[in-house]
């Protein structure tokens, strides 16, 4: 028993580890894009184009959504600060529908992991989703309510002193603070945000000039290294899970949730459980894809592996962050209005594809369990490019190539200038990114002073 039990844990690490190595390229592929478009292409104040609930709002929302991050939580907090400052409620949902559905990361793991079919629904569905998600908050939308949670929101977060990030929009932090040469305070998320900040105001020439600098590629080195900070975990999780569902979760609990087959009633049950298993899974971004391939496996139709792969802006987890944003009520509104969206365009897509002919086979292919995943084909060629390409933008990264400010922050590596918060130590003067870091020197400030924290000169040579 224990010996068949070591097996199956073993089994299922080698499916999830071999799923992730089969999509790692494109994922790290997709990243490098995302961060090329999030540095290089020029974003107006969305605030300000968001405002109206008409169809070029809604287009405008969907294609800064399709242009930003893919981490659930991240385009939750997005939304909200477009929210607060004016934008109409089906615009900023539609924003969050994008950033999570249609983004160049998830398309090309759901084309790996789960074929061309897939993807054509994944961002074919993904506009209709918006469309279905426009028309019934157009129709149901509690404008009374939904003005008044904006104005409470306002409220709550001035008199908590809670500012925006001015890169991406997320809730700003002490810790993270710069002063303008105009003595503006502005608040960032994180390092990375400031970082990105700095880059931008000290920039000139446009992105081909960038891009043939150092300065250029480290901006594009820092936007990775945010990107991948954002979502790994969803990822590592999704890949993970799946491994063990795939072994341990027998036939008939997927044959008991997923009524077996055909006519409109059975596409229906699956596309609705497929939302209710994402509800429950608590794997969001890009992680509930490789989930999807164990439920695909386990014999769930096109329409119920659909729903589930667009549902992951209704996980507990992100509800619970909907309801301390903005409520119960206005929760429950966008858990309702998500819900029979993801259901109906999940339950529309297999009609489609069946009138089509199109719908996968699910008899075709190797399972999970019979697949070879590490062997000398095309994914490791394409593996060894996309982990050089990723050393090299960590590389720029950590060595701060290119990057404003003649010091480094001896704890985390980032350059600085003399402006920021600084601490001597036996006579010599260290400067830091944030007061964080200059609390975590002054704890142990042994542990970080090997290094000069005055950029070498040879960092210089190739700055822009």
């Amino acid at each position: 028993m224990q010996a068949t039990i070591i097996d199956g844990v073993l089994e299922s690490l080698r499916i999830g580890v071999g799923f992730l190595w089969t999509a790692a390229w494109a994922i790290i592929m997709g990243l490098t894009i995302t961060s090329l478009v999030q540095v290089y292409v020029s974003k107006e104040r969305m605030a300000q184009v968001l405002g109206e609930g008409d169809l070029t709002g809604l287009t405008k929302a969907t294609v800064f959504g399709a242009a930003s991050s893919g981490c659930s939580f991240g385009a939750v907090a997005i939304g909200k600060g477009l929210f607060k400052k004016g934008a109409h409620a089906v615009n900023f949902l539609a924003f969050m529908f994008a950033s999570t559905n249609l983004i160049v990361e998830l398309g090309l793991m759901i084309l790996i992991l789960l074929g061309w079919e897939f993807l054509v629904a994944e961002l074919l569905g993904g506009l209709i989703l918006i469309a279905v998600m426009a028309a019934i908050v157009h129709l149901t939308l509690p404008e009374n309510l939904f003005n008044e949670v904006r104005e409470k929101l306002n409220e709550r977060d001035h008199q908590a002193g809670v500012t925006e990030d001015p890169t991406c929009g997320m809730e700003g932090k002490d810790e993270y603070t710069l002063t303008t040469d105009g003595g503006e305070t502005l608040k960032f998320c994180s390092e990375g945000c400031m970082e990105t900040y700095r880059q931008e105001t000290s920039s000139s020439g446009g992105w081909r000039d960038e891009l043939l600098s150092w300065g250029g590629w480290y901006k594009v080195g820092n936007q990775y290294r945010k990107e991948w900070s954002m979502i790994w975990k969803d990822i590592v999780a999704g890949f993970l899970i799946s491994g063990f569902v795939i072994v341990f979760v027998p036939q008939w609990v997927w044959n008991t949730l997923f009524i077996q087959g055909d006519g409109l009633l059975v596409t229906a049950e699956n596309a609705v459980m497929g939302v209710i298993i994402a509800v429950l899974s608590f794997v969001g971004s890009m992680g509930n894809v490789p989930f999807a391939v164990a439920l695909w496996g386990g014999g769930v139709s096109f329409a119920g592996i659909i729903a589930f792969v667009y549902a992951d802006l209704i996980t507990v987890p992100v509800l619970n962050v909907y309801r301390k944003y903005y409520g119960w009520k206005v929760m429950l509104y966008i858990l309702g209005v998500f819900f029979v969206t993801m259901a109906f365009t999940g339950f529309l897509m297999e009609l489609l594809f069946d009138a089509l002919g199109i719908v996968p086979d699910l008899a075709g292919g190797e399972t999970a369990t019979e697949q070879t995943y590490f062997e000398l084909n095309y994914t490791f060629y394409l593996n060894i490019i996309a982990f050089a390409l990723s050393g090299f933008l960590l590389y720029v990264y950590r060595r701060g190539l290119g990057a404003p400010g003649q010091y480094r922050d001896p704890v985390c590596g980032m350059r600085t200038d003399d402006e920021g918060p600084s601490a001597s130590h036996d006579g010599t003067t260290y400067y830091f990114c944030s007061k964080k870091c200059k609390r975590t020197f002054e704890e142990e400030p042994t542990e970080f002073t090997n290094q000069s924290p005055q950029i070498s000169s040879h960092d210089h040579d190739h700055d822009h």
